[in-house]
C-alpha cells in the first residue's frame, strides 16, 4: 500500500522517488562521507523537494532528547511541535516564505 505522507518526484536521469526514498538516499550519502559538517548536510537537506523537508525537520525534532534541554530548549521545543500540530491539523493556515517576509517589511516600512 502507498505511503499517504509520500510524494512523488521525478528526477531526470534518476527516475522517480518518493519522499521516504529521498531521505534515505540522503542519509544512505550522509553516512558514506562522514566527513560532511553540519553545513553540507544542511545545504544537502535544502535541496530536497518541500514535502521531504517537512518530513526531515518532523524526524530531527522527534530525535532531541528533552531530558537533555535547558527548560528553555524544551519549552520551545513543545511550541514547534504545537505549531507542527496545528498546521497538520488545519487549525493554522501557513503562507510562503517570501510572503511572510514581504508582509514583514511592509509592516516595517521597507
Amino acid at each position: 500500500m502507498p505511503n499517504a505522507n509520500a510524494v512523488a518526484t521525478h528526477v531526470p536521469g534518476a527516475g522517480t522517488f518518493d519522499s521516504k526514498s529521498w531521505l534515505e538516499i540522503l542519509f544512505s550519502a550522509t553516512l558514506f562521507r562522514m566527513a560532511m559538517t553540519v553545513e553540507q548536510i544542511a545545504q544537502e537537506a535544502l535541496a530536497l523537494p518541500s514535502e521531504s523537508r517537512a518530513l526531515l525537520a518532523d524526524k530531527l525534532v522527534e530525535s532531541l532528547d528533552t531530558a537533555a534541554l535547558s527548560s528553555i530548549d524544551a519549552t520551545w521545543l513543545a511550541e514547534a511541535k504545537r505549531r507542527r500540530d496545528e498546521v497538520r491539523s488545519g487549525r493554522a493556515k501557513t503562507i510562503p516564505g517570501d510572503e511572510a517576509l514581504a508582509d514583514v517589511r511592509r509592516s516595517l516600512g521597507r
